[in-house]
């Protein structure tokens, strides 16, 4: 997602088909958006859809000083594809924090530029886990 408008209709989508969802942000939003604005975008979607059961995962890059940050914000999953042994001392100090790191986010549906965002989230959703 890349506004908390997109949180809204994928929430939105996954309340009324009764599905979990994955909140992915847009690749490298914690270098441009920042750890700060995820975390604001995250909990205000967290008060609208209170039902909805939702994972959020700030995506890094490969910036070890953007997880960092992330990190010291309290989030609790975030992505990073960074160099194999500095991944290792950040999944360690992630455990430390209870958050958890992910080399690679799970595929997800971009919503950007799509005519009817919420129809294509219905599609999303309700496909099973490798279908492709």
């Amino acid at each position: 997602v890349h506004s908390l408008d997109e949180a809204r209709i994928a929430l939105g989508v996954a309340r009324e088909l009764r599905r979990p969802v994955i909140l992915v942000s847009a690749p490298g939003a914690a270098g441009h958006g920042g750890p700060g604005w995820w975390h604001a975008l995250v909990e205000a979607a967290r008060r609208e859809y209170p039902d909805v059961a939702m994972t959020a995962i700030l995506d890094c890059d490969d910036s070890a000083g953007d997880a960092l940050a992330s990190l010291r914000a309290g989030l609790g999953r975030i992505a990073f594809r960074g160099r194999p042994d500095v991944a290792a001392k950040l999944a360690d100090i992630a455990e430390q924090c209870g958050a958890t790191l992910v080399d690679t986010p799970p595929d997800g549906l971009d919503l950007r530029g799509l005519r009817d965002r919420a129809a294509a989230c219905r599609v999303w959703l309700r496909a099973e886990p490798g279908d492709g």
